[in-house]
């Protein structure tokens, strides 16, 4: 397995702009071949690093209620399961969760109150308490530059490194840091195949 290279840095970077844009635009750009890019653009989303190609749509010129950034404080043990269910939510585009139990996400409400969707999408009492600010402004840049594989193994759970391995079982890809790890796993793969056969 290898890591990411310049190439597939600029081409990340390139997606990340424009997501329309062709194989032939992006081969230009970065001295391949279409057909290059392509396997390149495969094998990224093999990994799991481009998840898909989405819309970036301007809110501000829909009329749907009003743009917040919400911090909930949560109890511990409750902003996983909370981060889940808000974004999962039709209004709500992005949400972190802090190590500190806290869930920030930014969504657009009626009248600028959150506490709909928080009835609708959390439990109450797993909340301590909330701030909601009204967003004037939105700007969302991700990139890629400098950023390395942070792939994590399938079997232990260890960052697979430049020596890990791959392995497509039953049409779905497996990451694993090592040959043994990857044995294991397709062993018990087999054992529980065998089993549901029988």
């Amino acid at each position: 397995m290898r890591d990411l290279d310049e190439t597939d840095r600029r081409i990340l970077g390139l997606l990340l702009d424009d997501a329309r844009r062709s194989w032939r635009e992006i081969a230009d750009a970065v001295d391949l071949s279409p057909p290059a890019v392509s396997d390149r653009v495969d094998r990224l989303e093999g990994l799991g690093v481009v998840r898909g190609f989405t819309a970036d749509i301007d809110r501000t010129k829909l009329r749907a209620g009003t743009p917040v950034l919400v911090t909930v404080d949560a109890v511990p043990g409750t902003a996983t399961p909370l981060a889940g269910e808000l974004a999962d939510a039709d209004r709500v585009e992005h949400v972190f969760e802090s190590a500190d139990d806290e869930v920030v996400f930014s969504a657009v409400v009626e009248d600028g109150d959150p506490l709909p969707l928080l009835r609708r999408h959390g439990d109450l009492d797993d909340i301590q308490g909330y701030d909601v600010s009204v967003l004037r402004r939105r700007a969302w840049s991700p990139s890629v530059e400098g950023v390395e594989l942070a792939l994590t193994c399938d079997e232990c759970g260890n960052t697979v490194t430049s020596e890990g391995e791959t392995e497509r079982i039953d049409g779905e890809q497996y990451h694993f840091c090592c040959g043994s790890c990857r044995d294991s796993f397709v062993e018990m793969y087999e054992d529980l195949r065998e089993g549901a056969d029988v």
